[in-house]
């Protein structure tokens, strides 16, 4: 691993004075290499931790779940929740498989440990979190950036909402693992970092015009991420290990930079917003689920040509703005690539560029364009389009 994770965030962090509260790393161990997941049994004798519950799916086992679980247990006793799929054959992160989890812990059990890609992370940082207990991240996809941080989006009674919990104490990311996972799952990956470009704009957006809490240090790391995904964009798609280290220390630093901020707002904007309205009607519908990653970056690429187009005609017809605000909006707009650039970049990772490639009806997206806004209580140019 090229970076030292703990002196990148120390550093980053260090200086700033946004006035909000920072917090601090809690994650105490990250290891992102070739052989990642042999380190893992050493630190828990370390930490004398010899009851640990493995949770996993049907794929994430045979991605690691299963050496894992032959590896740890010479020395450490491993109790494991297989989680269950949907009448669709999806794992979700919704209160069956969160109590699942916590019916079949022991009481016993040290930590958890999560072994897969978001939704198994997110099912273990709320069930861990629920029942006092640490948990260790053990990714097999480099498929999101909420590995790290301490944001759980839980689907409840069919919505979805974000709870702050935990993060992981440590985080073993083996990049022989990571090399082998579904390439859609990388390039969901790409997707979900090529998201920071209009997540980045809707917060600025937001704190210039309705005073939300914006922290510069949260917005240089997530930029970092972006831009360091952005370059290796062509290892990426051709899943060498230095592609893969690269596009996995982008996610983690867009993790970090939630964490430091204590909120989702440096990496989640319309785009995300759009996603989550996409994915409730999926589950109101009964149809099988799509990718974080994948719906995230179509709505970049929609949300950019937006901006772009009707929120910029909207702001120079707004009778209530002055010619500073239409001045500085436009600035924001106007270092925001286009929505066809995004698709570009989206295409050259290999990944879906459009509302057809995920099966989303037109109705549903003028649907999603209309009323996404309302599930977050976010200033957002999408907001912005819909309300003023």
């Amino acid at each position: 691993m090229s970076l030292d994770v703990t002196d990148w965030y120390n550093r980053s962090s260090s200086g700033c004075s946004c006035g909000h509260t920072h917090y601090g790393l809690t994650v105490d161990t990250f290891s992102i290499r070739n052989g990642a997941l042999y380190e893992l049994r050493s630190y828990l004798l370390d930490k004398g931790w010899r009851d640990v519950h493995l949770v996993s799916d049907a794929q994430t086992n045979e991605a690691a779940g299963e050496k894992l679980v032959r590896y740890l247990s010479e020395e450490i006793n491993v109790e494991r929740t297989t989680v269950l799929p949907d009448r669709n054959g999806d794992v979700i992160a919704d209160e069956q498989a969160i109590m699942q989890v916590i019916t079949e812990a022991s009481r016993e059990a040290d930590v958890f440990i999560a072994v897969g890609a978001g939704t198994v992370h997110d099912i273990t940082r709320f069930a861990s979190h629920t029942v006092g207990k640490p948990f260790i991240a053990v990714p097999t996809a480099p498929s999101v950036d909420g590995f790290n941080s301490m944001g759980a989006p839980i689907v409840l009674r069919k919505k979805k909402i974000t709870y702050q919990t935990q993060a992981p104490v440590a985080l073993f990311a083996d990049l022989d693992v990571l090399r082998e996972a579904p390439r859609a799952m990388t390039a969901a990956g790409f997707a979900d970092i090529l998201g920071k470009y209009t997540s980045l704009t809707d917060w600025s957006f937001g704190a210039v015009m309705a005073g939300e809490p914006y922290c510069p240090a949260a917005a240089r790391m997530t930029q970092e991420a972006l831009d360091q995904a952005v370059s290796a964009k062509d290892e990426i798609r051709m899943g060498t290990s230095f592609g893969m280290e690269q596009l996995f220390e982008a996610l983690l630093k867009s993790g970090m930079a939630m964490s430091l901020f204590g909120r989702s707002h440096p990496a989640s904007g319309g785009e995300h917003h759009l996603s989550h309205y996409w994915e409730m009607a999926f589950l109101e519908e009964g149809r099988k689920q799509l990718l974080h990653g994948e719906k995230v970056g179509v709505a970049t690429g929609l949300i950019a040509d937006l901006y772009h187009g009707e929120v910029l005609e909207k702001v120079f017809r707004d009778p209530a703005l002055d010619a500073g605000q239409r001045k500085g909006i436009e600035a924001l707009i106007g270092q925001l690539p286009t929505g066809e650039e995004i698709r570009m970049m989206l295409k050259a990772a290999g990944g879906k560029t459009s509302l057809a490639e995920l099966n989303i009806e037109p109705a549903l997206y003028e649907k999603s364009k209309a009323h996404a806004h309302t599930l977050r209580d976010r200033k957002t140019m999408l907001h912005y389009l819909n309300t003023v």
